[in-house]
């Protein structure tokens, strides 16, 4: 998948695969990658300062964990987290129908 395809909405797919459990870095970047197929490989310089900047922004919060025997900053979705998310979500909804009404071959509006 192209890459700027994605540019506005690595919010929304972030917080999305954050919604139901803390995870760790790496464990987002494999949950993006598996709930998309495979068609979303998103590089570690393009989650991590999101996540910084969701964290400052206070859509998440972070705490050390270990897993696996590593130490690993997790992250939980907030309760702005969650309100954004349901934002972008709504918005997504929309855009994509709009594009599809324009895309669907044989429809176009009365006028």
């Amino acid at each position: 998948m192209n890459p700027d395809a994605l540019r506005g909405h690595m919010d929304a797919l972030l917080l999305s695969v954050i919604e139901d459990e803390p995870l760790h870095g790496y464990a987002i970047i494999e949950a993006l990658q598996e709930r998309s197929g495979g068609a979303l490989s998103v590089p570690t310089g393009t989650v991590y300062p999101a996540l910084r900047r969701l964290e400052r922004i206070g859509h998440l919060s972070s705490e050390w964990a270990t897993v696996g025997g590593r130490k690993r900053r997790t992250y939980r979705l907030t309760g702005s987290g969650r309100r954004h998310l349901e934002e972008e979500r709504s918005a997504w909804r929309e855009f994509a129908s709009a594009i599809g009404s324009v895309l669907r071959p044989g429809v176009r509006p009365a006028g």
